[in-house]
């Protein structure tokens, strides 16, 4: 029997339709000779520091450098610990009785680093010896899975994938570890979070809103020409900037004394502008973020969604290009999209049309192809995923169409000493600026319509305005931007050859650099303002505390991913990597033992009454440190904001005495005393007006 093993359900039962395999098992489905079963994608990681005998924050236990590492099922939690998730246990059994029963095993999960870490993962944890063949495809459709089982692999091709896939495990387990348990210890309180890429990106968000605070704008005047030529106006900008408004006005008086304006020289250049690359995942991340609002989460989860729909190739790619092999079904691709209403007509005007082959260059793909749409009609979409289809079915067509011509111009004027600049652009041929028939989205500030004009006209003057303008920052950062930075650091890095050794690889990968920026927000440590990413004080705090450290080095880190690269390929080898990461971790578990979290630990404190553990008072919440625990007690109840007395009164008595001037939803106030009830939840006691007359307790709202 052959056993073939995807990544989840969905993809194994496509899986399963085409080998045959049509009877429905538990956890499994079988038939034809074939038996084909699935994970949940991480069904095995790496176990917890618990597993190697180290418990709690404990600065003697750092740096925690396993010699070797435990796989265990994946967990969950259950009340104070963690425990085997029953789900996985179960399916993991599943497959091992499917492995001991196969002649062949033959690895469907997704082709790419993660995918094969997750088969490896379950593979070692089985303790499994059984050769395994590996299907390597870039989409689901029903003629990519016939022709990859025609074409399967050794699965010993991909030991230097797996290599490097359980390389960045490891070095993601022993930063992380590390490097969070030695800052909340040096701490003294609550639980920080540090990572090998999450810190230099947390980095970048706050050296970028930091810089954007503290600028200083200084102030600038231009003057502005309105002119005209036949009953065409238009208007130019003075070359010049001044710095004070009098010399501005000096030259405004002139210009507008001059009666008219000279046309010292006309320069016009005919441009081709190439049409753009077809999308891997971090610019369809970008773009899906600057048109549309979407998270590079949400982009990636819609996109792997379609892949799965049949309709996209493999999104996980880092690759701009398609193989020559696949440039032959190009054609066929782009007259489907005929019988597609929002492209059918531009669809139509390329057949039989030479192709545009910017996007197709063997030597510059890497796992996988661009992404594409497939043969395979999309059905009903929702209207995100019908977003997203468009954005990669138009690129497609974008990508193999004609150039756009323009023609630019430029023309310099004079008046009473004063040089004044317009320029203008019109396009001669939209090319591929046709299929979605926008024109250019970045125009240039002082851009125009001009009329027909040659070299010596003089023009009427019309009138002069005086422009007064700021310098500006550079802009917070948004997902667009941050996955820009991420993606090369070549703005977060002043060495130019430092730059340029990041631009293969940067820091993260296409695939794992939403669930980064994910992190920091579940971490707290960013939040979205509008599309801008804006730190917490607790993300400020973090990096103010790291940011001179090695953990928050974007060079380095774009280092480690150009590193894990090369033993992918085979030319470094893991065993040194991992090495290098264990001195790494010493070097930052030092330096990170001895900061100081700024106001981390003159904050009121005192003992929690649900587990003994350490109540710490906070500007708007006073919460237990211990992760198990979750005691909050939030400071504002009623409009009434508590006292650290009264806070401390109520965590060490079980209640506070009579507080007055709480406020009822209806208007008034009230007086009572804040008490905890059984179940550690807030309540309100009122005090007792008459004899025989027991106070009643109201939960809070």
């Amino acid at each position: 029997m052959k056993v073939c093993i995807a990544e989840k359900p969905s993809v194994a039962r496509e899986i399963a339709a085409i080998v045959g395999a049509t009877t429905k098992k538990d956890g499994y489905l079988e038939g034809n000779g074939y038996a084909v079963t699935w994970a949940f994608g991480h069904l095995v990681g790496l176990a917890m520091p618990e597993a190697y005998g180290f418990t709690g924050f404990k600065a003697e236990n750092l740096p925690i450098l396993p010699k070797e590492f435990i796989l265990q099922p994946r967990q969950i939690k259950e009340g104070k610990e963690y425990k085997n998730d029953p789900g996985a246990l179960k399916q993991l059994n599943v497959i091992k009785e499917l492995f001991s029963r196969a002649d062949r095993i033959i690895v469907m999960t997704d082709a790419g680093r993660e995918g094969e870490l997750i088969f490896r993962f379950i593979y070692n944890y089985l303790d499994c010896k059984k050769p395994f063949d590996r299907l390597w495809i870039s989409s689901l459709t029903d003629r990519a899975i016939r022709e990859g089982l025609q074409n399967l692999r050794p699965g010993s091709d991909y030991d230097n994938l797996y290599l490097s896939a359980r390389a960045r495990s490891h070095a993601d387990y022993v930063v992380g570890i590390n490097a969070s348990q030695a800052l909340s210890i040096a701490a003294g309180s609550g639980v920080f979070s540090l990572g090998r890429v999450q810190t230099p990106t947390l980095a970048m968000i706050c050296s970028r809103y930091l810089e954007n605070k503290d600028f200083k704008p200084q102030t600038y005047f231009q003057l502005k020409l309105h002119t005209a030529k036949d009953a065409t106006s238009f208007s130019a900008l003075s070359l010049e900037k001044y710095d004070i408004r009098t010399k501005a006005d000096e030259f405004y008086a002139l210009v507008n004394s001059g009666g008219t304006a000279n046309v010292v020289s006309v320069e016009r250049k005919e441009a081709n502008q190439e049409p753009p690359l077809l999308y891997d995942l971090t610019t369809l991340q970008k773009e899906a973020n600057s048109k549309h609002g979407f998270s590079a989460d949400k982009t990636l989860t819609i996109a792997q969604a379609l892949y799965e729909k049949t309709v996209l190739s493999y999104p996980r790619t880092g690759s701009r290009y398609i193989s020559t092999d696949v440039f032959d079904e190009i054609p066929q691709l782009l007259a489907s999209m005929k019988s597609y209403s929002r492209f059918s007509a531009y669809a139509a005007s390329m057949e039989n049309a030479p192709l545009n082959i910017r996007s197709v260059d063997d030597k510059k793909i890497t796992d996988h192809h661009a992404i594409i749409i497939t043969e395979n009609k999309p059905g009903e979409l929702s209207p995100d995923e019908r977003i997203i289809y468009e954005m990669v079915a138009g690129r497609m067509l974008e990508a193999f169409s004609k150039k756009c011509k323009k023609e630019n111009t430029v023309v310099s004027l004079e008046c009473d000493g004063v040089t004044f600049t317009a320029r203008g652009s019109i396009i001669l041929s939209a090319g591929w600026r046709g299929v979605f028939g926008t024109q250019e989205e970045e125009k240039e500030e002082d851009a125009t319509v001009l009329p027909d004009i040659v070299q010596g006209d003089s023009l009427p003057v019309k009138g002069c305005d005086i422009l007064e303008k700021q310098t500006k920052p550079r802009p917070l950062h948004t997902e667009s931007s941050l996955l820009s930075a991420m993606e090369t650091c070549s703005k977060e890095v002043e060495d130019e050859a430092e730059r340029e050794a990041l631009k293969e690889s940067g820091i993260g990968t296409p695939a794992t650099r939403a669930a980064i920026i994910e992190t920091l927000f579940s971490r707290e440590y960013i939040v979205r303002e509008k599309k801008s990413l804006v730190p917490t004080n607790k993300g400020l705090t973090v990096y103010l505390a790291v940011k001179d450290k090695k953990i928050a080095d974007v060079s380095m880190t774009g280092e480690w991913e150009s590193a894990l690269n090369k033993i992918a390929l085979g030319g470094m080898d893991a065993d040194t990597f991992h090495k290098g990461i264990e001195v790494y971790a010493a070097q930052i578990t030092t330096e990170l033992l001895t900061i100081s979290i700024e106001g981390a630990s003159n904050r009121t404190r005192c003992k929690c009454p649900k587990c003994s553990g350490q109540v710490v008072f906070y500007p708007k919440v006073a919460k237990c440190q211990n992760p198990d625990c979750g005691l909050k007690i939030f400071r504002s109840i009623a409009g009434k904001d508590l006292t650290d007395a009264q806070l401390s009164e109520l965590f060490g008595k079980g209640k506070t005495g009579l507080i007055k001037g709480f406020k009822k939803k209806a208007g008034g106030t009230f007086d009572a005393i804040i008490a905890f009830d059984s179940e550690y939840k807030t309540v309100f006691e009122f005090p007792k007006n008459k004899p025989g007359n027991a106070g009643k307790g109201k939960k809070r709202k």
